[in-house]
């Protein structure tokens, strides 16, 4: 009999996750099922409680149910807890509940080895300070960057959450206009502006001469921030897509103890895009 795992969120017919994770498993050859479950706002622990209580082995958690996730785990990885949010559960042989963030892993992932775009001692501007942005901090920063530095519209936002980072490496945060006349070699759009066609206030030079542009959001055309960079000299601009398929692989990996290739994924969900 196949083993379960599902994909938690409110709302959900959006959610590609099925598709990615039946993709791995055909690769794999893993006898899984993999579904999506919509979940009322005041019921995830209920909804989880069932799910694994059925004999469910693993769940993908996306919004707005990762805080939910976190309290429902019975033990957490150092970067979940740094992250403040789960995305994914796992059932452990003594039948405890891990919590864990992957949606770091697959950024740095897409950017480091499906683009092939180096991250070491390269500076790093992060736009954003929300959840999506604590949530990859702690992989990107063990890719030692030369400098991580946070940009966001409340600039106190970004200044406490480079502080509750700074152990990791060299971070630093402040508001969009502290950006003027410094340069840097990736810029990370990590704000939901993307999402409604709208830009962050960015100082044009931004971009060093051999700089790249990542965005977190994806879409069938290039983002408003992704015509921004290319408008501003980018060498190169990419989407989230690799991101979405990269954090579903490293939860199927923690799930399945075998890790997929997400290439071929990534160009299949293009083509349906």
């Amino acid at each position: 009999m196949s083993e379960q795992y599902a994909v938690f969120g409110n709302p959900i017919t959006q959610s590609k996750s099925p598709a990615i994770h039946q993709h791995f498993a055909q690769q794999t050859q893993q006898d899984i099922h993999y579904s999506k479950q919509l979940v009322p706002a005041d019921g995830f622990a209920l909804a989880a409680a069932e799910f694994f209580k059925a004999g469910g082995k693993g769940l993908n958690i996306t919004m707005p149910f990762k805080l939910d996730a976190l309290e429902f785990a019975d033990t957490l990885t150092e970067r979940a807890r740094l992250a403040g949010a789960v995305n994914t559960l796992a059932q452990q042989q003594d039948g405890s509940i891990l919590g864990d963030t992957t949606d770091g892993l697959g950024l740095v992932a897409d950017i480091s080895i499906n683009l092939s775009w180096p991250i070491a001692a390269k500076s790093v501007l992060v736009l954003g300070a929300g959840g999506a942005v604590r949530g990859v901090l702690e992989p990107l920063l063990q890719e030692l960057p030369n400098k991580l530095v946070l940009a966001n519209r409340t600039a106190a936002k970004a200044e406490l959450l480079a502080q509750q980072f700074s152990h990791l490496g060299q971070i630093s945060g402040g508001g969009f206009d502290d950006l003027a006349g410094q340069q840097f070699d990736l810029v990370i759009n990590g704000t939901a502006a993307s999402l409604a066609g709208d830009l962050p206030p960015l100082p044009a030079g931004l971009l060093s001469p051999q700089a790249c542009c990542y965005d977190m959001a994806y879409g069938n055309e290039p983002t408003v921030f992704m015509r921004w960079a290319s408008e501003q000299g980018a060498v190169d601009c990419a989407d989230g897509l690799g991101m979405l398929v990269g954090q579903a692989a490293e939860s199927f990996t923690l799930w399945r103890g075998i890790k997929p290739d997400t290439q071929m994924v990534i160009d299949l969900l293009r083509q349906s895009l």
